[in-house]
């Protein structure tokens, strides 16, 4: 069995429908999505149609919450770039779609095979945590909160993430829309001109085989997305697709 892992979209259609093709190209049997699939880029409603097209599973991002409960943005952040596109988002997206993103769930567990599957956003304690390379394995404990799987995969930090704790991998298959070079709790990113994602593979052997794997995006492209439409984040995200 392989399971595609696709996380932090961001509305970045552009970017997903490249990260889909390269995972129908690799050959996988279902999709799981980690989780924040609309906000921030150009395209949401195209993102959250692709999602609900193609995943067997949306986990409840933070940026989910941020759409569905309107408000709850302000316990997270005051950047007022980052609320502006949030409202844009949500009046964006029709009924239909945040009826997709309601059926998002917390965490979600599942058989790999002969494996087992554990998956979140952030940690499975909050959406809002960052589960990093260098969290000590006491605090990745506190965080898991006792579950136990082969894998457990989270993304929210954007940057990929493959670590063994204890008898278990820690799995982030970083961003697809906005795969940062580095981690800046917050503050504001360097992008990467790529597209990225991970594929599990149970294998015969009673193994398991990661994948993370990058994407190229063509920059013309997104340069193009970015510019059609008149949205809070244009500005900052052409700034960074001219360093491409």
């Amino acid at each position: 069995m392989r399971i595609a892992l696709i996380s932090d979209i961001h509305g970045n259609a552009v970017s997903l429908r490249a990260v889909l093709a390269d995972a129908d190209a690799v050959g996988v049997d279902r999709i799981v999505c980690l989780g924040d699939v609309a906000t921030l880029g150009p395209d949401p409603d195209i993102a959250v149609e692709l999602v609900a097209e193609r995943c067997a599973t949306i986990i409840t991002g933070n940026h989910e919450d941020f759409l569905l409960e309107p408000g709850s943005v302000h316990s997270y952040t005051d950047v007022v770039p980052v609320l502006h596109a949030i409202d844009w988002c949500a009046a964006e997206l029709s009924a239909d779609h945040l009826a997709v993103l309601r059926t998002s769930v917390a965490t979600v567990a599942m058989p790999l095979g002969t494996a087992s599957l554990f998956a979140f956003h952030g940690t499975p304690r909050s959406n809002r945590e960052n589960l990093l390379a260098c969290t000590g394995a006491g605090e990745v404990d506190a965080m898991l909160g006792g579950r136990r799987a082969t894998v457990l995969t989270g993304g929210h930090t954007h940057l990929p993430l493959l670590r063994r704790h204890g008898d278990a991998l820690l799995l982030n298959p970083g961003s697809v829309g906005m795969p940062f070079a580095e981690f800046v709790n917050g503050g504001r990113p360097t992008l990467l001109p790529c597209a990225e994602y991970a594929v599990i593979e149970d294998r015969p052997d009673g193994t398991v085989r990661v994948d993370l794997r990058r994407v190229e995006v063509p920059v013309t492209d997104l340069i193009r997305a970015a510019s059609r439409r008149d949205y809070p984040f244009a500005e900052a995200l052409l700034q960074e697709y001219a360093r491409f």
